[in-house]
């Protein structure tokens, strides 16, 4: 009699089992949970603001305010994103925006006009941001350490280069920008420049060898070492971008403000990490996701513009974040522990 014969074990072994996804396609379903999650809570908040405030809140020009304090954020978390993604942190970007805007705004650098400004803020940026990654990447400086000596002399310096005084603006070409004339189709130049930097940033991290050695050194840094990865230059790098979306955000908090202030930026750090974890970047490194980043941060802007409309104290708005970035944290620890 004909014995029945198994099919082979490899063969057997790569189809997948009945109710089983396999592992890419869980990722996926749950990063698409975890998006779909974020925009629900955007949606409650909207529809809360709406509720509590409706002439206020939906009132075009609130929205529109809206987007564009989350554009100078939102920049500074796309950075941010990217650094915690591999295995790192950024206790000075508010600190960096600060000294960049004063630095910036001087009489001095105001004498060259917009390109001097534009130019002086990310270049202060893009300076800060090696410094911490030469500490990190080549001095083995934890970045805890690194960031939060960077963050108390980019303080230092900003207030002496200011000595406690507002830096007004005075550069026509700056302050044409925050006017209603200079809106895209309604649209704020602000948000349109936070738009670019999310496309680049998503594209960057999602589709670039670039992107890839960032998650592999966030995943595991002595196997990434291992495949290849000269990972003290990627962290070297993505110090460096960490500082240029800096620079950036301290422009167009100039073009938003049109002044530069020692005390610019203040707990952007704050703001950004909890974006970041909020949006589904894990704390430990080795997943970023700058989509949910940039919604975490307008879900922020959100709760503070709703709280600023209702009255509501600011030591409220900061308690509040406090509990989400701690119910951020329980959710993703639990969620790795299921996966």
């Amino acid at each position: 009699m004909t014995q029945p014969v198994s099919p082979p074990r490899d063969a057997a072994d790569k189809t997948p089992s009945a109710g089983r996804l396999p592992a890419w396609r869980g990722l996926a379903a749950r990063a698409d949970v975890r998006t779909l999650s974020l925009l629900g809570v955007l949606a409650a908040l909207v529809v809360i603001g709406g509720v509590t405030k409706p002439d206020e809140f939906l009132d075009t020009r609130n929205l529109q305010l809206v987007l564009t304090q989350a554009s100078v954020i939102g920049v500074v978390t796309v950075g941010m994103t990217f650094v915690i993604t591999s295995g790192g942190i950024d206790l000075s970007v508010g600190a960096i925006v600060a000294l960049a805007s004063v630095w910036a705004t001087t009489v001095a650098t105001q004498e060259y006009g917009f390109a001097g400004i534009l130019f002086t803020a990310v270049v202060v940026g893009l300076g800060c941001g090696l410094v911490n990654g030469l500490l990190i990447a080549y001095g083995g400086m934890v970045p805890f350490i690194a960031t939060l000596a960077m963050l108390a002399s980019a303080r230092g310096l900003a207030l002496q280069i200011t000595d406690g005084r507002t830096q007004i603006v005075t550069v026509d070409g700056i302050l044409n920008l925050g006017e209603r004339d200079s809106y895209v189709l309604g649209v704020p130049p602000l948000v349109l420049v936070f738009a670019i930097v999310t496309i680049v940033g998503w594209l960057l991290l999602n589709r670039t060898t670039f992107g890839r050695r960032t998650v592999a050194v966030g995943g595991n840094a002595e196997a990434a070492r291992l495949a290849g990865i000269d990972v003290r230059r990627q962290r070297l790098y993505l110090y460096l971008l960490s500082g240029l979306c800096c620079g950036v955000a301290a422009f167009l908090l100039i073009v938003l403000s049109g002044s530069g202030q020692n005390t610019n930026g203040n707990l952007y750090e704050l703001d950004a990490i909890a974006a970041a974890i909020i949006g589904g970047t894990l704390l430990s490194g080795g997943r970023g996701t700058i989509t949910g980043s940039v919604l975490g941060v307008l879900i922020f802007t959100t709760i503070t513009n709703i709280f600023a409309l209702n009255n509501l104290q600011s030591d409220v708005q900061q308690i509040a974040k406090g509990a989400i970035i701690v119910a951020a944290v329980l959710v993703q620890r639990r969620t790795a522990r299921t996966s």
